[in-house]
């Protein structure tokens, strides 16, 4: 069994100023997202500079106000009538991939509009740079000891462990570090790989819905059910499953009609 990392949520305290892992996160995530956009832009003849600096920011408000109010109205909609300040206390967690996806659109479509892009050139264009965000969110989720595993089973199992949130002190699975490897990492690594080469417009962003949708939907097999929500169908299925799966046939579709429409928006720079 691995020793949980008691780590101090907040990083770095002057005085009243307290800033927490979590936002520290959430920092990095953007930082990185801006990174890797500006080394693709420079691949690209249609791209500038002034142009990934908006995507980011336009899409840093998206994940922020849209993962916040998605898990609002998704898991904890009683908490948030109960104590309505508790919607903009983002650094104590509560964000919902799927919420901060909503938001990312509804930012898109207003850069889209400002730069006179069609909506899949940018998706495509952003989509290698979102699992990296998805990689330093699940850390920050560790590191707040939220959103930990179910119980191992095995009790040879060797990368269980105990977290000091949980009131029942069982030894279960890391499945924040799972999810940070698996829906960051090597989703990352697959849509950078996949988008070094020119695609049919709408591939990478299909990709991306597929490839986060089936790792989701695996790793949720590990995760602890919200304890307000528990199973929602046969006994089995979570809330993050039922959310994942319309990704996945969209996913497919998208990719299939991608594929079959054959419209490319780039060619390698020389």
């Amino acid at each position: 069994m691995l020793t949980y990392p008691n780590i101090n949520p907040i990083a770095i305290e002057l005085g009243p100023l307290k800033v927490h892992w979590y936002g520290l996160m959430y920092l990095l995530a953007f930082l990185c997202a801006w990174g890797l956009a500006n080394y693709r832009a420079k691949q690209r003849t249609d791209w500038t500079a002034e142009m990934v600096s908006d995507l980011v920011f336009y899409g840093a408000l998206g994940v922020v106000l849209g993962g916040r109010v998605g898990y609002v109205l998704f898991y904890e909609f009683d908490k948030f009538l109960a104590n309505p300040t508790w919607l903009f206390q983002v650094w104590t967690g509560g964000m919902s991939f799927h919420g901060g996806f909503i938001g990312v659109m509804v930012a898109m479509l207003l850069w889209c509009k400002k730069y006179q892009k069609t909506w899949f050139q940018t998706m495509d264009f952003i989509a290698p740079c979102v699992p990296t965000g998805l990689m330093f969110g699940r850390i920050g989720n560790f590191i707040g000891g939220e959103l930990y595993g179910r119980p191992v089973t095995d009790p040879n199992y060797p990368f269980g462990m105990i977290f000091p949130t949980d009131p029942l002190h069982l030894v279960r699975h890391p499945s924040q570090i799972y999810q940070a490897l698996c829906e960051g990492l090597l989703l990352f690594i697959i849509l950078w790989w996949f988008s070094s080469k020119p695609r049919p417009r709408m591939a990478v962003s299909a990709l991306f819905l597929m490839g986060y949708g089936l790792s989701r939907f695996f790793m949720e097999f590990f995760r602890e059910p919200d304890a307000d929500q528990g199973f929602i169908l046969f006994g089995w299925v979570t809330k993050g499953q039922m959310l994942s799966f319309p990704m996945i046939i969209a996913g497919l579709l998208l990719l299939a009609f991608a594929y079959k429409r054959k419209v490319y928006d780039w060619t390698v720079n020389k």
